[in-house]
């Protein structure tokens, strides 16, 4: 099975994503870590990313294909989480799947309102050492400002800003509903409710893959 998961910032797409992959053994790549990996280990893709990122340019579409086909396994499943964000991604992870005999299962779009999105993003704390992602409210570590799994510092991301979090949301729903669009018209897409409980979106979740939406 491979799986797209689609959502705005703070819609939970990434925690369900590495939930998934543990429950189902499908292998979790999130293009994001994907390429600040791969920039950070000096990789051949990695230093032609940087180049475009040091210029302030996105990544070429056919340069994070690359990076996926890199990662992906020969044999099972896999989820991507932040990729494809545009139709012409879209296409071109297409293409990439069809040379190696593979097809996109299905496509899970994670439904939010602007304010959910706000008030989660606005109290959502990362941990400086691991990456571990806390809140403020909903998910509060048991040491204020410090991490539970390895005690390093928390801090906010500046994208995670309640400013800056409304510009992400409108701008992920300008990119991103042509997409929703394209797969709804390739009969992939499942709806899920991103507001609802963690513990029931992923309940949801497993039911509506299982049963192929």
């Amino acid at each position: 099975m491979i799986v797209v998961f689609l959502g705005p910032p703070g819609s939970g797409k990434g925690t369900q994503a590495r939930e998934l992959s543990q429950k189902t053994g499908l292998l979790h790549i999130s293009t994001g870590d994907l390429l600040r990996e791969a920039v950070k280990k000096g990789t051949e893709l990695g230093k032609r990313a940087k180049e475009y990122m040091d210029r302030g340019e996105l990544v070429p579409d056919g340069l994070m294909v690359a990076m996926i086909e890199e990662v992906m396994p020969p044999e099972g499943g896999f989820i991507l989480d932040g990729f494809p964000r545009t139709v012409a991604q879209a296409l071109a992870l297409e293409e990439m799947l069809q040379r190696h005999g593979k097809e996109l299962s299905k496509v899970v779009l994670f439904e939010i309102q602007e304010e959910d999105v706000v008030q989660r993003l606005s109290g959502r704390l990362t941990c400086s050492n691991c990456g571990a992602v806390y809140h403020k409210v909903y998910n509060p570590p048991k040491r204020e400002g410090t991490c539970d799994l390895c005690g390093g510092k928390l801090f906010q991301r500046e994208d995670d800003r309640e400013e800056v979090a409304r510009k992400r949301f409108r701008v992920y729903q300008e990119q991103t509903q042509p997409l929703v669009e394209f797969y709804k018209r390739r009969n992939k897409l499942i709806s899920l409710n991103a507001r609802e409980n963690h513990r029931l979106v992923s309940q949801k979740l497993l039911e509506v893959l299982k049963d192929g939406g």
